[in-house]
């Protein structure tokens, strides 16, 4: 029996490689850096099947450019690089990789919080240069946070920060079902804005949510609060958490994700003495990014085979 023919735009997990080869043909781009959009739509051009590392743009062009493409699969939870409508026009599903990375990017994300509260890092840093003095930082315990998208990772999140004796309270656009049962409190964007200690955002990147941090929101928080974003970079205006951070109209912040992405080593925001950021490792776990990849390569070989994707975005598709 042939072997389908596999386009994969970056290198993956040996274990979820290693399924694929059992029963397709791959192109692996191995770098260095980005695979070259010509090079993508060349190797397209017969492909049934892309599995997506590295958020490369799938819009119409790229769809137009591979008329055998049967199914595409990403190993991340969020697409905000994939144009899913266009997908479901073009009879095409596409599967992404919830669930399996809640629990990890759930620790990354407490820890940021705890981190920059405590001043765990700039304790070691003081230690490093020979300076061994006190490093003053915050409680948790008895304060109010704040999570701006409470699903599966927030909810996760929530529970992190409630072991910690910490209030919890919600914004989400729909306000979810038994939360009351689950500790957490559904108030407005506003009165999270004003009455949080502790604010984290974990809303995906759409036109909604794409700038919902910016000067107004900054300015509606307390001059104490903490800003944790683990979700997409464009969904804060850069400019306006510098100046916020810079006249400590907020206290702190601590950034898992930035826009620009990754951010240069000579941009405003790293001359601040209030921020932490890490270089988008939310999910980056051993375990957790191994389990992504196979989930991925289970939805590329069940698209390729005709079958329903175990996690299908674009559910309603009608497959080719």
């Amino acid at each position: 029996m042939s072997k389908y023919k596999v386009v994969l735009t970056g290198t993956t997990w040996p274990e979820a490689y290693e399924k694929l080869l059992e029963q397709c043909e791959v192109k692996v781009w191995e770098g260095p850096g980005p695979l070259p959009r010509d090079q993508l739509l060349d190797w397209l051009a017969d492909a049934e099947g892309l599995f997506n590392v590295g958020h490369v743009k799938v819009d119409e062009e790229l769809l137009d450019a591979a008329p055998n493409l049967r199914v595409i699969a990403q190993s991340s939870v969020g697409y905000d690089n994939i144009d899913v409508e266009a997908c479901t026009r073009k009879g095409v599903p596409f599967g992404n990789t919830p669930g399996v990375l809640v629990e990890a990017t759930a620790d990354l994300t407490f820890g940021l919080l705890l981190s920059a509260a405590r001043r765990i890092h700039e304790g070691w840093e003081l230690v490093k240069a020979g300076q061994w003095r006190t490093v003053y930082g915050t409680d948790l315990y008895g304060k109010t946070l704040g999570v701006v998208g409470l699903g599966d990772i927030g909810s996760a999140v929530a529970r992190r920060a409630k072991a910690c004796g910490m209030n919890i309270i919600y914004h989400n656009r729909t306000r979810r079902p038994n939360d009351e049962q689950e500790g957490a409190t559904y108030v407005s964007f506003d009165e999270l804005l004003t009455t949080s200690d502790c604010i984290v955002c974990l809303v995906p990147l759409s036109n909604h949510s794409r700038g919902m941090f910016s000067k107004e929101q900054f300015n509606k928080m307390k001059p104490t609060a903490y800003f944790v974003n683990a979700s997409r970079g464009p969904v804060v205006d850069t400019q306006a958490l510098y100046d916020a951070l810079q006249q400590n109209k907020i206290a702190y912040a601590a950034l898992d994700v930035t826009d620009p992405e990754p951010i240069p080593a000579d941009h405003p925001l790293l001359s601040l003495s209030n921020i932490l950021i890490t270089p988008h490792i939310g999910s980056a776990t051993y375990e957790t990014r191994n389990s992504m990849a196979n989930l991925a390569a289970e939805n590329l070989l069940a698209g390729l085979s005709g079958k329903p994707l175990p996690t299908c975005v674009n559910q309603s598709v009608n497959y080719k």
